[in-house]
């Protein structure tokens, strides 16, 4: 895990700004720091920045920029099977002279060529120059578990792990995009992937599963390497899914684990979580520690699950209170390493427990992302699941009876109390923009954007899921994770966005994604032996949630003067509306997180306005 920066184009870029650019790097990663440039005979100017978070052969010759040929790369992420393909190269007359991964990824492509992608079983972003031809190729995960924002202007092109590594390199701040804030405040986090924008006009992404190549002649050719496909195999039975399902989550553990540093693990009560922790501690006998945000609203707390989990398992564990102490200052320091509003109070949180596994001394922390995307893990999912399983009668019947006495009694959203409210509405989608018409009048000007999905396939459930896995949960997840992590130049990884994992997931038939009112049944009965029972036989869906008020004392005379004081915010938001709302005596779940998406929004445009953004 690492930063990378760099740049393409007929420019040179001055010294001070290359350096500027590594110093902000430091935290993704604080062993090593270096930088390459060429000048191709087109004229074309290349640059390599990398800065190093040793995980894999902590040795220096592992340092990149690293050169295999003549191809160099600036590489952020890990190739997990990189044992795997290493031998394969050997078979083949290659040779290395480290033990490291990102040695590995570059002989691949080096003798294989792109194609070699399809071998490799990781997370990554990285820069790959080829002296021979001159051209720049980066390229981006599956699953874009690691950033890689870019810029072009007529300078050239920009590129980075961080937005702050780009501005540098360019020598300038970006101007906001209020269309962006716009869509964020009234939609919520969801919307924030659906566009090919982020928070800055012309800065973009490199998308998932993609590679791009800029040739000497700056002509580019972008490609999409993996598609994501629902095949489902009517055939399999519920045992084999259960069996496939086991095997590949193991496998993608056991991958995971390997690092020349320890891990540490990110815990709740929940069956993700808990999966990973169980089969590292169970199947591979991992001295496995786990960290816990400890929730003390009643609605979401799953204390007693998490200390029954760890008693079964015998794992040591670290609970971390919900810290409101310089609640306001600590949220600017979050934002402003963001360069970005941040998305939810519970990446406030998370980036405690990050603190506190950096505190204990891990450089690699282990997160559940992706299990409820995979496997159908929400209360809307099960609906869905019915929408679906209306033409099959009996398997209906059984499914609404258990939903009606296990799942509705915990559904606190308005519109999921209706089990027939996708049966007679397949379309209806306004649980997931709650209240979003109302937030767009706080607005000073005219602003909406419906809500749209894309179309992966023609079943509602499955369409529904992996829209949540690559454009609405689980990017926004992966931002946050990633962020908060290097802060405190921790890696992330997520066993779950596994590409073995994944396509079999979605060749699991539809009808067995549910059973006996269980969601994510499929995953619960793969890990009976390995997982505590009392985790799996539990129904209720909780997740991290914090209301506003926990963390913000309105009643305070500072804090409220610093809501309604005279920002760039009221530019943009009627202050009225804010002082409505911070004169409730309580919030209703969406507009809690709509006054937390307010007053990260605020927070933000102050720092854009001074800071190195």
């Amino acid at each position: 895990m690492c930063g990378i920066a760099g740049y393409y184009g007929r420019h040179e870029i001055p010294p001070d700004r290359v350096q500027t650019a590594l110093s902000l790097m430091r935290r993704r990663g604080p062993d090593y720091a270096a930088h390459r440039c060429w000048k191709h005979t087109s004229g074309r100017h290349a640059y390599l920045l990398h800065s190093r978070l040793s995980i894999i052969d902590l040795e220096e010759r592992s340092n990149q920029p690293l050169r295999v040929s003549s191809k160099w790369i600036a590489f952020n992420g890990e190739l997990y099977n990189y044992v795997e393909v290493r031998d394969e190269l050997k078979k083949v007359g290659r040779s290395f002279t480290t033990e490291s991964d990102t040695e590995v990824l570059l002989t691949a492509i080096d003798h294989f060529g792109w194609d070699s992608l399809d071998k490799c079983e990781g997370m990554w972003a990285f820069a790959v120059y080829d002296e021979n031809d001159g051209s720049l190729t980066l390229c981006r995960d599956r699953f874009a578990e690691k950033p890689l924002y870019l810029f072009r202007d007529e300078s050239g092109f920009y590129f980075g792990s961080e937005v702050k590594f780009v501005t540098a390199l360019l020598g300038r701040k970006l101007d906001v995009n209020f269309h962006h804030l716009y869509r964020f405040m009234v939609n919520g986090y969801r919307a924030l992937y659906k566009q090919p924008q982020t928070f800055f006009e012309g800065l973009g992404e490199l998308p998932s599963s993609t590679f791009l190549r800029i040739e000497a002649d700056g002509t580019e050719r972008q490609q999409v390497y993996w598609r994501p496909r629902f095949s489902p195999v009517d055939s399999m039975s519920y045992e084999e899914a259960t069996k496939g399902v086991r095997e590949r989550v193991i496998r993608s553990v056991e991958l995971r684990l390997r690092a020349d540093v320890p891990l540490a693990f990110c815990m709740s009560g929940g069956i993700d979580s808990n999966s990973l922790i169980s089969v590292a501690k169970n199947v591979f006998d991992y001295d496995v520690h786990g960290f816990t945000i400890m929730n003390t609203d009643a609605r979401y707390e799953e204390r007693d699950v998490v200390e029954y989990a760890v008693r079964e398992l015998g794992i040591r564990h670290t609970p971390i209170p919900v810290e409101t102490h310089d609640f306001l200052p600590k949220l600017r320091t979050l934002i402003e390493y963001h360069d970005a509003p941040v998305f939810t109070i519970n990446y406030f949180a998370h980036w405690l427990l990050q603190q506190s596994i950096h505190e204990h001394g891990y450089r690699i922390s282990v997160s559940g992302t992706g299990g409820d995307e995979l496997l159908s893990g929400y209360y809307d999912h099960h609906m869905f699941y019915l929408q679906e399983m209306n033409n099959f009668p009996e398997l209906f019947r059984s499914s609404l009876q258990k939903w009606e006495s296990e799942v509705k009694p915990y559904v606190r959203n308005p519109y999921l109390r209706d089990p027939y409210l996708f049966i007679g509405d397949p379309q209806f989608r306004d649980h997931l923009y709650l209240n979003a018409d109302r937030f767009a009048e706080y607005l000073t000007l005219q602003w909406n954007e419906p809500f749209v999905e894309g179309n992966f396939t023609d079943s509602l459930l499955r369409n529904r899921m992996m829209n949540e896995m690559f454009y609405e949960s689980v990017p926004v997840s992966l931002h946050e994770d990633d962020l908060n992590a290097m802060y405190y130049s921790v890696e992330n990884r997520s066993p779950m966005l596994d590409r073995n994992l994944f396509e079999f997931c979605y060749q699991i038939p539809t009808r067995h994604l549910v059973h006996d009112g269980y969601t994510k049944a499929v995953l619960r009965d793969a890990m009976r032996g390995i997982v505590p029972e009392g985790v799996l036989n539990n129904r209720r869906k909780v997740g991290f949630n914090v209301p506003i008020f926990s963390y913000l004392d309105v009643h305070d005379p500072w804090v409220r003067s610093y809501l309604l004081d005279g920002g760039r915010i009221f530019d943009h938001v009627k202050r009225g509306e804010i002082e409505a709302l911070i004169q409730k005596p309580d919030l209703p779940n969406s507009e809690s997180k709509f006054l937390f998406y307010f007053l990260s929004c605020k927070i933000f445009l102050e720092l854009s306005s001074n800071g190195p953004c």
